[in-house]
């Protein structure tokens, strides 16, 4: 199958249907206490996760710092266990990071190196549609970016569907920048200096990966006591549309005023926009519309997420 090249596949993903192809890392957690031990470490509420189903959580350090953002699968009754799905070469980080809390209960975990189709666009098909394109085992789920729907296929042979053209995963990466999606690596994870508060990421993170209903878990704390002060975080994760053609580098500084506010995490070239485009953590006192010069670089201005909703007008 042809591979269709960054800008064309923006404009397909935007505007009609496309698929791209992912690594992933899949930690799959089986055992008889697999249940309670996760409930205890994961923000989600896995008893409310029903058979064939799945659900965004966070796993935190104690003291509430993301560790990982990952998808929560539950395989049906007869396979038993759970899936943590995360970006590719963050699993061994995950396993590292529940390892080390896994104390004297029944509880197995596997590294298993899968893979992700992503299908996005206004004619994607229903997921009843797409979901054998995920092979024997695998899984699929409708998803939403930022009014842009889609359908994930996971798992060990995941293909692409019989008639949706395939785009490299660099116009995917373009179209996650522009609906404001952290990813692992680059906004989220246990390597990041200043590691990441829940909220700065987005209150519809927290909103999707965190169940303010069930017992305790690791790292709890610090995410009731930010929701309950209405989420004045000292950064927040804002969307830079640069002035020029030059893509920043992830690292570049965010200076306002003469003043060091920020950093660039993910950066890409966006063909809704006609513009490069990035993410950045930035100063909560930085108010979207402010122009902010880019390292020794080009201008930008800073904007509320997300940068594009839904598909494009040709949609």
């Amino acid at each position: 199958m042809t591979v269709i090249a960054e800008v064309e596949g923006q404009r397909l993903l935007r505007e009609d249907v496309a698929a791209a192809r992912l690594p992933r890392d899949v930690v799959r957690a089986t055992g008889e206490d697999a249940l309670d031990y996760l409930q205890g470490q994961l923000s989600q509420d896995l008893a409310a996760l029903g058979p064939g189903a799945a659900t965004y959580s966070l796993v935190l350090e104690p003291a509430g710092k993301v560790d990982a953002w990952v998808r929560l699968w539950r395989p049906d009754e007869d396979a038993g266990g759970f899936l943590l799905e995360v970006e590719a070469g963050a699993g061994e980080a995950l396993v590292a990071r529940l390892e080390r809390f896994r104390l004297r209960v029944q509880v197995e975990l596997e590294l298993l190196r899968w893979s992700l189709v992503a299908v996005r666009g206004p004619a994607t098909p229903p997921v009843e549609q797409l979901a054998p394109a995920a092979g024997e085992g695998g899984f699929a789920t409708a998803v939403d970016w930022a009014g842009l729907p889609g359908v994930d296929l996971l798992g060990e042979h995941a293909a692409v569907p019989d008639g949706v053209p395939e785009v490299d995963a660099a116009a995917l990466d373009a179209v996650r920048i522009e609906a404001g999606r952290p990813a692992m690596g680059s906004e989220l994870g246990p390597d990041l200096e200043p590691k990441v508060i829940p909220a700065e990421a987005g209150e519809w993170l927290v909103e999707q990966s965190v169940s303010f209903t069930k017992g305790c878990y690791t790292g709890q704390e610090l995410v009731a006591r930010v929701d309950s002060r209405g989420s004045n975080t000292p950064r927040k994760l804002r969307g830079l549309v640069v002035r020029g053609d030059v893509v920043p580098e992830p690292g570049t500084p965010v200076v306002v005023d003469g003043r060091e506010r920020g950093t660039v995490t993910s950066a890409a070239r966006s063909a809704a926009l006609g513009a490069p485009v990035a993410l950045a953590y930035v100063h909560r006192s930085v108010e979207p519309g402010a122009t902010a010069r880019l390292g020794e670089g080009p201008e930008a201005v800073v904007q509320a997420l997300p940068l594009v909703q839904g598909p494009l007008a040709g949609g």
